[in-house]
């Protein structure tokens, strides 16, 4: 789901494997293999420490039913969060503790299938609608950073694999109820942005956009401290919302400092993704993150991209680039040209139309 920004992959190819997990769980190995080692990567780069106590915090509650003042308190620290931190969290929403114990626990089962069943799910493609794998980007990369992952298309089609039983059905509701939230989200953020309430939504054509459900699966790894789960990236859409078992391993760049995420139970974690970026020209910030993995547990996480309609082009609105200092900072691209050149790896920004370093692939 996301443009790798940096990253210094071993030269040694790594041989046919099918998943992380089956590595796992058939050497018993205390170390890695070489073509996992991204060290030093991401040991040089200064770490701040926890981000709870910083991290903005939205009570979504208050924009459905709080009174008209508590409602432009709420629309106000939603812009600040996109534009300072570019993350927060959603409490009082309607996706229930239960329904995401059993979205996790379903997503569990399937990785716990057979490799030859798994392996019927085996995509290369980022149009495929359900694909599963191992690495970043199979097409590109090597199958060099430590996780699985499970990938489908819930919107504007739904597709799931048809095992283990009760998944799809599990599916289908959590992506559903996750995306009631992302809408009265998109709302109020387009009434923080001075733009009136369905902006984002018709601008994105959001009623047919496209919704990513994605599972990543990092196995506890004999040696954390040289392997990664995920580099450092940014992803595509509007907004990407997170949740895990519980293990944590997120980290969010803020003021070029990481920051952990620890995710709390019955919280969705939100991010600021790249077509937002580029909707509001700039305003609101889309945010470094990566996976980081531990020797002690294997951890998941369960992240929905919800973006524009595939053929939609996505540009600045016109309300924030109407005079000489805010002028259009991206060049203009459907949402479906911007997944394929990312999934090429010629995806080198996105899309500046002036000389400002690019968040390149």
């Amino acid at each position: 789901m996301a443009s790798v920004m940096s990253m210094k992959a071993s030269t040694v190819h790594p041989p046919k494997i099918t998943t992380v997990k089956a590595l796992v769980e058939s050497s018993g190995s205390s170390s890695i293999p070489s073509f996992y080692n991204f060290t030093p990567y991401f040991r040089d780069e200064p770490i701040a420490g926890d981000a709870e106590d910083s991290v903005p915090i939205i009570d979504i509650s208050l924009l459905v039913s709080g009174t008209p003042e508590e409602q432009s308190q709420i629309i106000h620290q939603l812009s600040k969060a996109c534009s300072d931190w570019g993350c927060f969290m959603v409490i009082n929403h309607d996706v229930t503790e239960s329904l995401t114990k059993a979205m996790i626990a379903s997503f569990q089962e399937f990785f716990d299938l057979p490799e030859e069943e798994k392996r019927e799910y085996q995509g290369n493609h980022v149009m495929d609608p359900i694909r599963c794998g191992t690495g970043f980007n199979p097409s590109v990369d090597k199958a060099n950073y430590w996780r699985d992952f499970l990938k489908c298309f819930a919107h504007p089609e739904f597709h799931t694999p048809n095992k283990p039983a009760a998944f799809s059905e599990i599916a289908r509701e959590f992506s559903k109820k996750t995306r009631e939230v992302v809408i009265i989200l998109l709302k109020a953020i387009s009434k923080s942005l001075g733009l009136e309430e369905s902006y984002v939504e018709k601008a994105a054509n959001f009623e047919l956009g496209l919704q990513l459900l994605a599972a990543n699966y990092y196995p506890a790894c004999p040696e954390p401290e040289k392997a990664i789960g995920i580099p450092a990236h940014y992803d595509h859409g509007l907004l990407t919302t997170l949740v895990n078992n519980g293990v944590s391993g997120l980290q969010v760049k803020y003021k070029e400092k990481w920051y952990n995420v620890n995710i709390p139970a019955n919280v969705l974690f939100v991010q600021v993704a790249d077509h937002l970026e580029i909707l509001s020209n700039g305003k609101y910030k889309s945010i470094a993150h990566r996976a980081l993995v531990n020797n002690k547990a294997t951890r998941m996480s369960i992240a929905i991209a919800h973006g524009p309609a595939l053929d939609t082009v996505m540009r600045p609105a016109p309300e924030l680039v109407d005079n000489e200092s805010d002028q259009p900072a991206y060049v203009e691209m459907t949402y479906g040209k911007f997944l394929e050149l990312q999934q090429t790896g010629r995806l080198s920004s996105k899309f500046r139309s002036d000389t400002e370093q690019s968040k390149a692939v």
